[in-house]
């Protein structure tokens, strides 16, 4: 699964100023021997038997199934998964047919989500049929089975999709619904004759049943968890094409094939090159992307097994609008999810505390491949923005470690996170590099050859590594990085140079942005250093290290930037990298950057450190550099918020800087500009307006004005950069046109945006009026709570206050995978105290298993309070120093 977008951009925008968002857990212990359940366990499932006929217009569908179970000892009962449906009907037969149908009492407890059958006598072991008859509920939320209504130039229509991760296919199908309980599904769905009907499998018939209607049934799907099955109806088209002898398709809204086109050739070329390295074929004959309208808070794409369901901005590309940043994204979700298809699907986590061997592989994967496919993207350097994410909020309080104790399914939810994702991707290239790329790659076959169609904890994946590089001892360095919080801190105690040699003595200790006494933990930790310009070596550092580097001069630990850990460098040795700035890889100036940066704002070095090296950024720095010290500035400027004279200072400095870089980027593409340049231009861009800059606001509205007469003025390129920028400095007309302009929009893709751009207005009038338009139906029903999170980023007080005085109808706006974390997020981005009380309020309302999210946004605000009280007068007085 791929997390929102809307949620990316909003830790993006949280990460920028310092932000803590990871979540509490308990430490960690190694994995045990018996799976987590909430179920009993006197009944296994094998074999779902499914029949749906979907009532679209009513919101409801009618269900019936059997299925084939394992009861393992006598039981009078059996209880299984079920939520938002009403049981007719409910028998139990032996499998062999013999014996009279047992009719049991119906329970179902709305709050555990299980419905428990009891009946007058004891069944013995055995196996029988399980047969339900059923009404359940169409959502207009991402769960379950849910509707999405969306605009056409024929009028609106009417899609179907399903969405079952974590826990919502227990909306759809009354099942053992947990990752353990692994079986098989036939789906046969009775619908409009007129639409496509799509699930996991090819289509193994169609049937007339009249009154324009037909009876589909789908080829039997392998062994899979409950969360992977997968159904869509809708007025669809589909485009295909071949990959070692598989179909691939993508699925989306009649007349979009053209938006689909570099998604198919791409998924073409990912399903190769997977098959290629995990040395096991695509076991499914068909592999469909579908494309959906509208969006979610908790996710932009979900794995379903031969069925990979993604929302449309997060897979076609519309050359009116789409950029190239969107066509990167579209790939990378396109490698994350099929990856999945393997790490996931056909393996798949014993139980959500090893969620991450599902995201954390996928995530390291799509950038493997979209290193591979697209070198020219020189996506390599973000693995640092990736790693830096991570580190951000896993040293806080709040942190958990990787492998986390998961006991509900609003835990289960909250699992789907920064660490999860982004620290698990980033360990797993530090592994990766630990052991080498051939070791790793045969260890993730044999993992996965191993264990086909089964569950797995993470100690199954170090087993496997172990045993292709037996002299590593992997297993003890993972479990430090994996069952533990926290981001190690290698300090270079001294850099001594004889005989052209140096000498490195380095100690461990913890990095920490909230806790300077904290008491640190140990790791093994994997590092590779190297004297600027000469070879590297490698050495594990436990507590105390000693290295022995080619060649003397500046040295530079974590050369290549795979290790997971913060380096800290006495004052004369970042000096000395300093000077050396130009002869350092981009992504090793990338690497002593984010430190530097991070180090600063936690105290660890003077925030002059980070001004000066800005500062001194040469002209010809790689792009992703100069964003870098954009992205720097702008978290900066975050911090003045409510101080204008300070905050003008301030910025007069930072657009003195940014301000030359534009002017060789320019404002029109150049034929044979690089990737890098392209994303930089849009980059910029937002900077200097976000600085505040006159020329470049002005310039901004000039080409938003003159495109009516004028297309050129907005090539499809910036569009999207322009309008953000015009919607954030809106006044009452401009917002109204905007309006108008989402209202009369016919693509959903658009119109979805053009909405979500209404809510960045920094005056707050107009961020009332958004937040007054959520609440109707207009926006559409999964754009509404991105249109109240989106006013949160600009107004944090009013769009939180908003929510919790409207909390009923917000209720039904937000999916309720993303219900724990949705409240208390609006108000993240707040500088005022008065914030943490109001979240203590509203976390003393709800069950205890749902409050960490709201422990991470007090400990952000927080945080943001002390960079404001301690942080900041340092930067005022480098400024005094240097021309602010």
């Amino acid at each position: 699964m791929r997390k929102s977008l809307v949620s990316a951009i909003a830790l993006a925008l949280a990460l920028s100023a310092g932000a803590t968002l990871a979540m509490p857990a308990p430490h960690a212990a190694a994995a045990v021997s018996q799976t987590p359940t909430q179920l009993p366990r006197n009944v296994r499932p094998t074999h779902y038997a499914v029949a749906i006929t979907p009532h679209a217009d009513k919101l409801n569908f009618n269900g019936q199934v059997t299925v084939d179970v394992q009861v393992l000892k006598p039981s009078t009962r059996i209880t299984l998964n079920a939520a938002g449906m009403t049981f007719s009907s409910v028998t139990l037969v032996p499998a062999a047919g013999k014996g009279a149908a047992l009719k049991p009492k119906i329970a179902v407890d709305a709050k555990t989500q299980t419905a428990t059958f009891s009946f007058d006598r004891t069944i013995a072991p055995g196996h029988y049929k399980l047969a339900m008859d059923y009404v359940g509920t169409i959502g207009t939320q991402a769960n379950g089975l849910f509707a999405i209504d969306y605009p056409t130039a024929a009028g609106q229509k009417r899609a179907l999709y399903t969405q079952f991760e974590n826990s919502d296919a227990r909306r759809f199908i009354p099942s053992w619904d947990e990752p353990a309980y692994k079986a098989t599904f036939d789906l046969t769905v009775t619908v409009p004759s007129n639409e496509r009907a799509v699930s996991n499998m090819p289509v193994a018939s169609k049937v007339g049943v009249g009154h324009g209607m037909e009876k589909v049934t789908f080829q039997t799907t392998p062994k899979m968890s409950t969360y992977l099955l997968f159904f869509a109806l809708g007025d669809f088209d589909r485009v295909t094409t071949t990959s070692d002898g598989t179909q691939i398709g993508v699925v989306m809204q009649k007349g979009k094939g053209a938006q689909a086109a570099f998604t198919l050739a791409s998924a073409k070329t990912v399903l190769h090159d997977y098959n290629q390295y995990f040395g096991i074929k695509y076991p499914l004959p068909k592999l469909d992307n579908i494309a959906a309208p509208g969006s979610s808070q908790f996710f932009s794409a979900m794995e379903n097994w031969g069925a990979i369901f993604t929302f449309e901005y997060a897979m076609l590309l519309d050359p009116a609008y789409s950029t190239q940043g969107d066509k990167m994204e579209v790939f990378n979700t396109a490698a994350h999810e099929m990856a999945h298809q393997w790490f996931g699907d056909l393996v798949t986590m014993d139980w959500w505390d090893n969620l991450w061997l599902n995201e954390g592989f996928a995530s390291w994967m799509a950038e493997r491949e979209t290193e591979k496919v697209h070198p020219e993207w020189n996506t390599v350097l973000g693995t640092v923005g990736v790693r830096e994410a991570a580190m951000s909020v896993d040293a806080v309080a709040t942190t958990h470690p990787i492998v986390q104790k998961i006991a509900t399914v609003e835990q289960a939810s909250q699992a789907f996170d920064t660490i999860t994702y982004s620290k698990g991707e980033a360990v797993i290239r530090m592994l990766e590099a630990y052991v080498g790329p051939e070791n790793w790659r045969q260890g993730v076959h044999n993992y996965l050859k191993a264990h086909a169609y089964g569950n797995t904890v993470s100690d199954d994946l170090w087993h496997a590594m172990d045993a292709v590089a037996p002299g590593k001892h992997l297993t003890q360095v993972a479990h430090d990085f994996t069952l533990q919080p926290g981001v190690p801190l290698i300090k270079v105690d001294s850099a001594m140079c004889s005989n052209g040699e140096t000498t490195l003595k380095l100690t461990q200790g913890e990095f920490t942005k909230d806790r300077p006494h904290k008491q640190p933990l140990r790791w093994h930790v994997p590092v590779t250093a190297e004297v600027v310009g000469n070879a590297a070596s490698s050495t594990l550092v436990d507590g105390t290290a000693t290295m022995k580097l080619k060649g003397c001069g500046p040295v530079l630990v974590n050369a290549g930037q795979s290790g997971y850990y913060r380096t800290l460098y006495a004052p004369a040795q970042l000096a000395a990298l300093k000077q050396d700035f130009n002869k350092l890889a981009p992504i090793d100036q990338l690497g002593l950057m984010s430190d530097t940066w991070a180090e600063s704002m936690a105290g660890l070095e003077p925030v002059s450190d980070f001004l000066d090296m800005a500062k001194a950024t040469p002209a010809d720095a790689a792009p992703e550099i100069w964003a870098e010290v954009a992205g720097s500035l702008t978290a900066l400027d975050g911090y003045y918020r409510g101080d204008k004279a300070r905050q003008d200072r301030f910025r007069a400095y930072a657009v003195a800087q940014l301000k030359p870089v534009f002017a060789r980027v320019g404002w029109d593409a150049k034929p044979d500009e690089s990737t890098s340049t392209t994303l930089l231009r849009t980059q910029l861009i937002g900077a200097l307006s976000e600085l505040g800059d006159a020329d470049m606001l002005k310039e901004v509205r000039r080409r938003y004005d003159a495109q009516a007469t004028n297309p050129k003025a907005v090539p499809p390129a910036l569009r999207k950069t322009i309008l953000a920028i015009v919607a954030e400095h809106a006044d009452a007309a401009t917002w109204d046109k905007l309006h108008a302009e989402a209202k009369a929009e016919k693509s959903p893709m658009i119109k979805d945006r053009l909405y979500g751009l209404l809510s960045y207005a920094k005056d707050k009038a107009l961020a009332q009026r958004a937040l007054d338009l959520a609440l109707t139906a207009e926006p559409g029903a999964t754009n509404s709570a991105g249109m109240i999170r989106g006013v949160s980023w600009q107004h944090p007080e009013l769009a939180y206050d908003f929510a919790m005085a409207h909390r009923a109808q917000v209720d039904k706006l937000v999916d309720s995978t993303s219900g724990g974390r949705y409240y208390p997020s609006l108000g993240s981005m707040s500088f005022d105290p008065a914030m943490i009380g109001k979240i203590k309020a509203y976390e003393a309302t709800i069950d205890p298993s749902a409050r960490r999210p709201a422990e991470a946004v007090i400990a952000n605000i927080q945080y943001r309070m002390m960079i404001r009280k301690d942080r900041l007068p340092a930067v005022d007085a480098w400024l005094a120093k240097n021309g602010g």
